[in-house]
């Protein structure tokens, strides 16, 4: 094997004593994309860290093409060809997009005359380059997500890094999005350059990656190529438990209708014409392609976009819901697709999260009992297993699944009666999806009539009891338990007959049974 691109030996870091690497070792070689995976807490982030020179490690080494680097910083990294791109890209708000591709292209003398013509045409070119059809005079705060990703991607190439990390890259991106960027890393694959794909989406993973190393409590479980590892064998690494414990459903009684929507239409969400029961004690799946009318269906149910005409029945009586506040005084709970944007508030602590929807219950004369809220909050954190060292810290501060799990704890504070879940483990690691899918069956044990919105079919297939697929805004379809697999399921949302596969083929050729 010839000298690898980028290799690290050894490496340990502990922070107050608790070791968050204990002796890992990766390699990346040139033209490879490297997945690494691993739980939230598996040193994933840390390992990125030392690699982009953030963080020093306490032993272990680093070395670019078999040198050794003996200092190494954010700076030095940059100028070895080290490029980070994060879910958040560091891309300055208020400069126009060929302003910041600029800071990586140009060198910055103590003064200098701004050749505009030139680097106008630079960025021009490492647009192109990556796809994008993006004005270079835009600024970068009017840009989509996406498009934010594709300059921070164009301003790394513009410093010439030939070791570009991919931190939850498609986090924020539609499925055509995904495709343009991973057309971009097959081109980079071919100049030879080395990609580390750090995702959640083992779909992606399959897709796109040519090895797999697999982190977890900071020690390196063991490097694959893509090909060898099955979508369950590769979840029950990354989770040390077999695949089955992820998705713990199991039946309930099923009592009477919950909700049940009658010819509900929203010209404003584009939901058209839906008819839909779902009983007590049951997991209705709501599967669809992006698009499809799933998230716009659970907005129009909750009052966010009101429905023109239609029914909405909650446990056999008609209900008018024009706005959260009334689905909530219906006793209705939605858990939203984005939660850093609409399901917390970040910067306010766990217990002032807990309590969102329920202050009214909280408040005596317009005062809210601090005691009861703090207490309120403490429940939920010991019964969701909530990872934090107390109530008062930031919900920012907390992981992406325990993030999940006090948005969540939002909404069972208010004892809802009707669960509304779209995305429940987006952006999560596996045991905080096992432990929320855990929860979630729990929940309908008990009674509760859950609405559950997924883009991942073996979360669709592996937690429903039936399965209704969107497609333009309306029903295509409901599947039994029994019935659904996933040929069916994408058959429904495609509008016509597919051969048995993914939506997304895996390089390696290998997908779960």
């Amino acid at each position: 094997m010839s000298t690898p691109l980028l290799e690290a030996r050894n490496l340990r870091k502990s922070y107050a004593g608790i070791e968050a690497l204990k002796g890992v070792s990766f390699e990346l070689l040139a033209g490879e994309v490297h997945a690494l995976v691993g739980e939230n807490d598996a040193g994933k982030s840390t390992l990125i860290k030392i690699l982009t020179g953030a963080v020093e490690p306490d032993e272990g080494s680093i070395a670019l093409r078999g040198q050794r680097i003996t200092r190494n910083s954010p700076v030095s990294a940059r100028s070895l060809g080290i490029a980070a791109i994060y879910q958040q890209p560091t891309l300055f708000p208020d400069l126009s997009v060929e302003e910041n591709i600029a800071l990586s292209v140009e060198g910055s003398p103590l003064w200098r005359f701004v050749d505009w013509k030139k680097r106008r045409a630079n960025a021009v070119k490492l647009l192109e380059k990556v796809g994008a059809k993006i004005d270079p005079d835009r600024p970068v705060r009017t840009l989509s997500m996406p498009d934010q990703q594709i300059v921070a991607i164009a301003k790394a190439l513009g410093s010439e890094a030939k070791i570009l990390i991919l931190d939850e890259p498609t986090a924020s991106l539609t499925d055509r999005e995904v495709e343009r960027l991973f057309d971009l890393i097959r081109t980079l694959r071919t100049e030879r350059a080395g990609v580390i794909y750090v995702s959640h989406r083992i779909e992606e993973i399959h897709a796109i990656a040519d090895r797999i190393t697999i982190l977890r409590d900071g020690e390196n479980v063991g490097t694959w190529l893509a090909g060898e590892l099955t979508r369950p064998s590769l979840i029950e690494k990354m989770a040390g438990r077999p695949v089955a414990a992820v998705f713990p459903k199991r039946s309930a009684p099923v009592g009477e209708v919950g909700l049940e929507l009658r010819g509900l239409s929203s010209e404003r969400a584009g939901v058209h014409n839906v008819s839909l029961s779902v009983h007590r004690g049951e997991i209705m799946g709501l599967a669809g392609l992006v698009g499809s009318g799933r998230t716009e269906l659970a907005q129009t149910i909750f009052g966010l976009t009101p429905a023109d005409s239609g029914e909405i029945m909650l446990f056999g009586k008609p209900v008018r819901i024009r706005s959260p506040r009334e689905a909530i005084e219906q006793r209705i709970g939605h858990l939203p697709e984005d939660r850093r944007a609409h399901g917390l508030v970040l910067e306010m602590p766990i217990y002032a999260n807990t309590s969102l929807a329920t202050l009214k219950r909280l408040s005596c004369f317009g005062l809210l009992r601090r005691r009861e809220e703090r207490e309120l909050a403490g429940s939920f954190i010991e019964r969701l297993g909530v990872k934090c060292p107390s109530a008062d810290v930031e919900a920012g501060s907390l992981s992406g699944g325990n993030q999940q799990k006090v948005a969540l704890a939002r909404w069972l504070a208010g004892q809802p009666e009707i669960l509304i879940l779209d995305e429940p483990t987006q952006g999560v690691d596996v045991a905080s999806k096992a432990e929320i899918h855990a929860l979630v069956t729990d929940l309908a044990a008990q009674g509760m009539t859950i609405l559950m919105i997924s883009s991942d079919l073996l979360e669709i297939i592996g937690m429903s009891d039936r399965i209704a697929v969107m497609r333009g805004g309306k029903i295509a379809g409901i599947l039994s338990r029994a019935e659904a697999t996933r040929p069916k399921i994408l058959s429904l949302a495609l509008g016509h007959p597919i051969q048995e596969r993914p939506a997304i083929i895996p390089r390696g050729g290998n997908e779960e049974g």
